[in-house]
């Protein structure tokens, strides 16, 4: 069986469980940049909320935002398995999934959903089985493993599962490409009697920044991708985040129309900051979305 080592545990965030517990505790509790509460679920019959978008830098700049979309996510219900769409940034360029193992967390590990990830390997024709995309040299890729400890700590006692899939950078992805990923993911969650939620990892845009003027039109750049998604249009989404810097327009798509196929109409804007909001200072900005998305 596959086990995915936590290989930035210790790096982008706490490596020990009683660090980490407590620096996700802060990242929920703040109220400056987080969302100012502690994950809880009201244990509902039916659930509203099925996807978010997530980022996935170091805990100290990203983990407040991503907070947002989690206490989101898990306050309906806790759901049975939360299927992670991953960017890459090492080079990958295909769509694959890690068909059944683990992944570690300094919190316990999280099994693979590996009844999902088979029916979305047999509906699929474009996602394969790859588990050369996550570990080996492919474990310096962190952009899933960022989500993990998050789905750990707010699924509390129970045993949620992961189906974590990585669609390679690529900038020349059709939009009837994507379309078929998500109508595959979909088809497959609708063959299971499941509670699944669908999260996008990705962050914003990336640019040195040294003034005001450069800070205002970085953020315009956000906007445009944040309006397209709050107005639930997928291609519009794709097009506008396509013209930046943002890491996955893919994921981010795809995960609108993944969810557009399970019925969802709305969009909505969670929490948004860059870098320089976190520390004050010019340089190389990065920027950080969380938003969620309704039936």
């Amino acid at each position: 069986m596959v086990i995915r080592k936590a290989s930035h545990a210790g790096s982008w965030y706490p490596g020990n469980k009683e660090d980490l517990i407590k620096n996700l505790d802060y990242m929920f509790s703040d109220k400056e940049f987080g969302p100012g509460k502690l994950p809880e679920t009201l244990n509902q019959d039916n659930r509203t909320i099925i996807g978010g978008v997530s980022p996935h830098a170091g805990y100290t700049f990203s983990g407040r935002c991503a907070a947002f979309t989690y206490l989101n996510l898990f306050k309906e219900r806790i759901p049975d398995t939360v299927i992670v769409l991953g960017t890459d940034h090492v080079g990958y360029r295909k769509v694959a999934l890690l068909e059944d193992g683990a992944w570690e967390t300094p919190l316990g590990n999280l099994q693979i959903d590996d009844e999902l990830s088979k029916k979305i390997l047999d509906t699929s024709e474009i996602i394969v089985e790859d588990s050369s995309a996550f570990t080996g040299i492919m474990e310096r890729e962190h952009n899933i493993e960022i989500q993990l400890p998050f789905i750990k700590y707010c699924a509390k006692d129970k045993d949620v599962k992961i189906v974590t899939l990585k669609m390679g950078i690529r900038r020349d992805y059709s939009v009837f490409e994507v379309e078929q990923i998500a109508s595959d993911i979909s088809t497959a969650i609708k063959a299971l009697n499941k509670d699944v939620v669908i999260v996008a990892s990705t962050d914003m845009s990336h640019k040195d920044v040294f003034d005001t003027n450069q800070l205002r039109e970085f953020k315009k750049f956000d906007q445009d991708v944040i309006d397209a998604f709050i107005e639930f249009n997928p291609k519009k989404t794709f097009s506008a985040a396509s013209k930046t810097t943002v890491c996955g327009p893919q994921t981010m798509t795809t995960l609108m129309l993944i969810c557009e196929k399970l019925n969802a109409t709305l969009g909505e804007l969670l929490k948004y900051y860059t870098s320089f909001d976190i520390k004050g200072e010019y340089g190389y900005c990065v920027s950080y979305f969380s938003g969620i998305i309704v039936v």
